[in-house]
């Protein structure tokens, strides 16, 4: 495979490198794709030097497969012309993910509706990956009415210069502001832009994305997103409400059964998931399972995973694999 990381400078790029790395993902040739400002910087892959070229001399080199995570501006300036010479694009920004011609995929949970002619496939959000996994396995067998979702998320899903604030701020250091306010020892209600519903665009990621992974839009969701002075995972608090009732004891153990899920609840322990555990791993982690004994058929659920790794990069690849293992992808048009 002849594969090009697009926005391999970045925090995400960064990270698809080393995840491609650890799972040895089969390439044959590498094409580390960046800005013109970023063009000719050296990088290094397995111990070997890279340089960085442009996007355009990346179409010209005709990759089987491009993972993008260079913004919504640059995918869609960029992925159709990458498609065009018959590239397969995975897209980690939200540049395509409502789109309806366009696949929005957790390869676990709907890999199955890719085919060879989906040329530009959407990554969802970090946030939806997370909650998908936790709740797909419990919409088969329960039916979702409602789900109520309050966020806390890290700075690294804001980007470079969040992480730098926070790190700045906690030294004592004046610096560049990603944010409107201080995130050192706050919560801010407030991540992406604010629509006229007064709903920001993360919130409105959430309400939607689900509903188009599961193919269901049959179940209504409300969403609050919560910036927090943590530099890496992000954690929900989910509340669900299904059609059928359940059993605690089945719900766990649907989630235990569910690949790339682990659960981590046990309260004799003090044991439950935390963004500082799940740091670097690929798993979603849930605890905290209850029943909400304020209604009928209602759950709370703890669920946290890392934003940079199961949340993009992982799942960015993931994707790729899900392509090669299925011969859905194969050599460029020359």
């Amino acid at each position: 495979m002849k594969v090009a990381v697009v926005g391999a400078t970045g925090m995400v790029g960064n990270v698809m490198l080393q995840v491609l790395a650890e799972r040895n993902f089969p390439i044959t040739e590498l094409l580390l794709v960046a800005s013109e400002r970023s063009k000719g910087k050296q990088m290094e892959y397995k111990g070997k030097t890279y340089t960085v070229i442009g996007l355009q001399d990346a179409v010209d080199a005709r990759p089987d497969i491009a993972l993008f995570s260079a913004g919504g501006t640059t995918s869609e300036a960029w992925a159709p012309k990458f498609a065009e010479v018959g590239c397969t694009v995975v897209d980690n920004s939200s540049a395509w993910r409502m789109d309806p011609t366009k696949k929005l995929v957790v390869p676990e949970i709907n890999g199955n509706v890719l085919t060879k002619d989906d040329k530009i496939i959407a990554n969802p959000n970090c946030s939806t990956i997370q909650l998908v996994m936790a709740l797909a396995p419990l919409h088969d067998k329960y039916k979702m009415k409602r789900v109520v979702i309050s966020t806390y998320q890290s700075v690294s899903g804001t980007g470079v210069k969040a992480v730098e604030q926070l790190e700045n701020e906690t030294k004592g250091i004046k610096g560049e502001m990603a944010y409107h306010y201080p995130i050192n020892r706050n919560a801010i209600p407030h991540c992406d832009d604010f629509l006229d519903n007064g709903y920001t665009k993360e919130e409105m990621k959430l309400v939607k994305e689900p509903k188009k992974i599961l193919g269901d839009d049959s179940f209504s969701i409300t969403a609050t997103a919560v910036r927090i002075p943590t530099s890496g995972g992000h954690s929900e608090a989910v509340n669900v409400q299904f059609e059928n009732d359940f059993d605690l004891a089945d719900v766990r153990k649907l989630l235990v059964e569910t690949p790339g899920v682990i659960v981590q609840d046990n309260l004799d322990t003090n044991t439950y998931p935390m963004p500082i555990y799940a740091h670097n791993k690929d798993e979603v982690f849930v605890g905290r399972i209850r029943r909400d004994e304020s209604q009928p058929n209602t759950l709370n659920m703890w669920i946290v995973a890392d934003n940079l790794r199961k949340g993009a990069a992982t799942n960015t690849i993931q994707i790729g694999e899900y392509l090669i293992e299925n011969a859905l992808v194969g050599t460029a048009v020359v």
